[in-house]
């Protein structure tokens, strides 16, 4: 006799997105000195009909709100939790630029071992290449 398949959280978020016929989301990563570059990709990846995640904070820009260095950096722990939340709904990556620092090169690693595909604006950079 087998035993009962496990649905998992994951595949729940999957069978609702199939279920509401949701576009596919893409969640957009890169250095955030790519800012422009992402929001251009967003602006290309929205008129291809597909739901755009990606980071909504720059800290290396001043801003109040990270104007104290402590407080910067928790929140730059949080952002990377709530990152990697948005690469968890999404279908797919879209890694931005023509540079890959650690933080990025790990989304990717996190993006490919839940299986999204990861595509690249700058193909050579592909840590995996």
């Amino acid at each position: 006799m087998s035993s009962p398949q496990v649905i998992t959280p994951a595949d729940k978020l999957a069978e609702a997105k199939t279920q509401l016929n949701f576009p596919r989301i893409v969640a957009i990563c890169g250095s955030t000195r790519f800012m422009a570059e992402m929001a251009e990709a967003d602006l290309r990846e929205t008129m291809a009909g597909r739901i755009v995640v990606k980071p909504g904070c720059d800290l290396k820009s001043p801003h109040q709100l990270w104007s104290d260095p402590v407080e910067a950096e928790a929140l730059k722990v949080r952002l990377d939790e709530l990152h990697r939340s948005k690469i968890l709904l999404a279908d797919e990556v879209l890694v931005v630029g023509d540079y890959i620092g650690d933080s990025t090169r790990s989304e990717i690693a996190y993006a490919r071992s839940l299986g999204r595909p990861v595509r690249f604006t700058h193909p050579e950079v592909d840590p995996d290449a």
